[in-house]
């Protein structure tokens, strides 16, 4: 896609910085290079020379690499300063990049969206490269390079190409049921495996949860009496004072969320008012929130005050455990049976092994780390849309072909919705604004 306007943007991290990055890319991408830089370097070698202003003036001493297109991230001719990271170097070059003709400043995400809109790469694979930019655990870029390398793409593309082979077959008895060599029935080439791709897409909806896990965490939630340690253990699973510790009961009121980093995966831990009645106004709002948290957590943990146990209902999720609290206040360390565990924030005795446990039960709800599964909710709605489809096409009776050849091309339409392969203009702005300035 041929564009006519030239982009300029910071693309590495936060000034000041040791490097900055500021990346071009357009049809006026090689006038920019020979105006700042003095003259064109060789494709994909680094040049290293001063930096000047349309003016003359020396901005600085950087490298600067030229890309041209289409080889390059955007398909397009691409070029970079690899500057000091101050901010008045940046600024100061990126108001000169401004001033020549053609030149503005990048939106959110428009070097990747340029990419899409020339065939560099499809949108799962603009999604996953969002993902791998944003992965703060090994799970997530572990999944991010997975649908960034084209996996999710590769399977969504064989169902497509299942359904056209449908469409085709049946099109045919269409056209040509007069023809010797053309079935009279498609029904056992073509209907088992449609019901066979609506098994296959069930099983892999199924899995968003997963993904949902590894993009957005485990979610813990720390439930109890008040003073019953819930803040205390906060604290001493972040390692740091993430939320407030008094001996006054009903300190937390509020939620009070921190993330960890267990075994690669991201686990987010949550503080919640401590469950008593009767409580006051606002810390019954509180108690409320802390109940609905619970409800919709992948692991709760019930804490219990052993040196000073307030009897409640214990919560009947399967996913809550029992862990005992203050151990380092009972005489012999004796905690009993009634618990998992038994800790102590004091001296962090039994703090590694619920450590331990709660990585365990993040690891089993997640599964096998190399499965494909669908990671944008907009999958799931399109893939749940193809089923649909594809069960109508089942439904239709056997004299209206027609009627089961569209349903199952509004099907395979779905599915090419996922990569952009069928016209997406109305997510574009959605996708590409998730983006940073830059990328």
């Amino acid at each position: 896609m041929l564009f006519t306007d030239s982009i300029a943007a910071l693309s590495s991290g936060h000034l000041p910085s040791g490097v900055a990055i500021v990346r071009i890319s357009g049809p006026h991408v090689r006038f920019a290079l020979e105006t700042i830089a003095g003259s064109l370097p060789q494709p994909r070698r680094a040049h290293f020379g001063p930096l000047n202003a349309v003016d003359g003036r020396k901005l600085d001493q950087a490298l600067t690499l030229f890309f041209p297109g289409p080889h390059s991230f955007t398909g397009e001719d691409c070029g970079e300063f690899h500057v000091h990271g101050g901010r008045a170097v940046v600024t100061t070059l990126l108001a000169e990049l401004g001033k020549l003709p053609g030149f503005r400043q990048a939106e959110a995400g428009e070097f990747t969206r340029r990419a899409f809109l020339n065939g560099k790469m499809d949108l799962l694979e603009a999604e996953a490269l969002a993902d791998l930019i944003n992965s703060e655990t090994e799970a997530q870029r572990q999944f991010a390079m997975m649908n960034s390398g084209g996996a999710q793409s590769e399977l969504y593309l064989t169902w497509r190409k299942r359904l056209i082979h449908a469409r085709a077959m049946i099109e045919a008895e269409m056209d040509f049921a007069d023809e010797s060599d053309v079935p009279g029935s498609v029904s056992a080439q073509v209907w088992d495996d449609v019901h066979q791709l609506i098994a296959d897409i069930g099983r892999h909806v199924d899995g968003y949860s997963k993904a949902e896990m590894i993009r957005d965490g485990f979610d813990v939630v720390i439930l109890g009496a008040p003073n019953a340690g819930k803040s205390s253990l906060l604290n001493a699973l972040v390692r740091r004072e993430a939320a407030i510790v008094t001996d006054e009961p009903g300190t937390t009121r509020d939620l009070v969320e921190a993330t960890l980093d267990i075994g690669g995966l991201k686990v987010r831990i949550t503080d919640t008012a401590g469950l008593r009645e009767p409580a006051g106004k606002v810390e019954a709002i509180g108690i409320e929130r802390a109940k609905e948290r619970a409800k919709a957590a992948d692991l709760v943990l019930f804490l219990q005050d052993m040196s000073a146990p307030i009897e409640l209902p214990p919560p009947g999720d399967a996913s809550a455990v029992m862990i005992g609290t203050k151990l380092d206040r009972i005489k012999g360390g004796d905690a009993g049976s009634s618990f998992a565990l038994a800790i102590s924030t004091v001296n962090g005795e039994g703090i590694d092994g619920l450590i331990e446990l709660i990585g365990a039960r993040a690891a089993a709800a997640i599964g096998q780390r190399g499965d494909v599964l669908p990671s944008r909710l907009r999958h799931v709605e399109l893939l749940n849309d193809a089923s649909e489809y594809l069960r109508a096409a089942l439904a239709a009776p056997e004299t209206l072909l027609e009627l089961k050849a569209e349903n199952l091309r509004l099907a395979s339409d779905r599915i090419g919705k996922l990569s952009g392969a069928v016209d997406v203009e109305d997510l574009l702005d959605v996708i590409f604004s998730q983006f940073c300035i830059g990328k």
